[in-house]
């Protein structure tokens, strides 16, 4: 098989896996307990934030160990909502955030918040200057995607958190789900967000592991209330497999992110250039300077659970768009963002690379296509 959906999920790495089951057998305790065996596991907890905080930029209790990044996302939206009404209700999210944000934020409007959407243009990108005009002193919360899920676009992070921290006392969230691991993500002081949320199955890790980290002290409400662990942030358990093999998994992207960076954009450029040879028949929807490790593209009159099926067939695994919503029949709220020609609203695919995906993928990926592109539209691509 050869698997292209990364930016949906990824196969954890053989190493990680080894880490979470052997942390599993030894460091079962649970780590809020004051005899050995729960000292022990706390004590391979805290290491674990270390190793994260450290990657981040931050200091080690800024990193809150959650179930992902819908959570995490969840967090930071009724968290920084609910702690700072006393300062105002205006909060900024893009049109073109992922689910987990954009629900967050209908639900908040329902409790007397005042969402304000910030629009894209049809490359997918943000405006810094509709960011201008927008944002207001009573703002609380901006939060946008560093890397868009379905097409790769990317935000122009420096120049919003300048803009938000100059004008305003909002806090700045950025959902780095799609580019943690892949490109450099880490706090910068004002420069950049005040709050990162990540998440594990998306960097070769283990589904149902995240962060949401913060680049200093914040006030944010609890969305989970209990016992008070992580800092009183996150109440319940917290699953020490699950956070040391997030940690590790965190550790090897940032380790071959150069290495990584370099492959993903050679094969996106000769994909690219080999969809040209199509013409009309395919539009490319990530803009050029979009995250290397997404291309997504339309084939024009076809549906793209059609050339899912196709290329299932021959062995080869693509999305859609988005996997959160790719068993919707409404159009993508990002296609629609992105006003797509009408020919080409239907049949998005994406194709996401990771870190075990190989230039032999890349060849045969070519090969195949072009015979389903023969055999759907009926004609010969040479």
């Amino acid at each position: 098989m050869i698997y292209l959906d990364n930016s949906a999920t990824t196969k954890p790495h053989e190493s990680v896996l080894q880490t979470f089951l052997q942390v599993n057998e030894r460091y079962f305790a649970n780590p809020a307990s004051i005899h050995k065996a729960g000292v022990e596991a706390n004590d391979l907890l805290s290491r674990a934030r270390e190793q994260v905080a450290s990657i981040l930029n931050t200091e080690d209790k800024q990193v809150i160990f959650t179930s992902g990044g819908t959570e995490s996302n969840n967090f930071a939206l009724y968290g920084i909502a609910k702690s700072s009404t006393h300062k105002g209700k205006h909060i900024i999210v893009s049109e073109i955030e992922h689910p987990s944000v954009l629900e967050a934020a209908k639900r908040l409007i329902t409790e007397g918040f005042d969402i304000e959407y910030l629009r894209v243009d049809e490359h997918g990108k943000l405006s810094v200057e509709q960011l201008k005009r927008i944002i207001r002193k009573d703002t609380i919360l901006v939060s946008v995607m560093h890397v868009n899920n379905e097409m790769g676009a990317i935000s122009p992070i420096r120049e919003m958190a300048k803009i938000i921290h100059e004008k305003s006392r909002a806090v700045f969230h950025v959902d780095a789900v799609q580019s943690f691991g892949k490109m450099h993500v880490a706090f910068d002081g004002e420069n950049g967000p005040d709050i990162l949320t990540i998440s594990g199955h998306k960097i070769h890790g283990i589904k149902g592991s995240g962060v949401i980290a913060f680049r200093k002290q914040l006030n944010i409400s609890p969305l989970l209330v209990g016992g008070g662990q992580e800092f009183n942030l996150r109440s319940g358990t917290v699953s020490v497999p699950l956070a040391v093999s997030f940690a590790k998994a965190a550790r090897l992207a940032v380790e071959n992110i150069e290495v990584m960076q370099e492959k993903y954009k050679k094969w996106n450029d000769e994909l690219r250039s080999y969809l040209v040879q199509f013409g009309e028949e395919i539009f490319v929807l990530s803009p050029v300077d979009a995250a290397n490790h997404i291309l997504s593209f339309s084939v024009k009159g076809l549906k793209g659970e059609i050339l899912i099926n196709a290329l299932q067939k021959e062995n080869i695994i693509v999305s859609t768009s988005s996997a959160c919503s790719s068993k919707q029949t409404k159009d993508s709220h990002v296609v629609e963002a992105m006003k797509i020609a009408p020919q080409y609203k239907k049949g998005v695919i994406r194709i996401s690379f990771g870190s075990m995906t190989t230039e032999q993928d890349i060849e045969t990926f070519k090969v195949r296509f072009k015979q389903v592109m023969n055999e759907l539209k009926g004609e010969v691509f040479i």
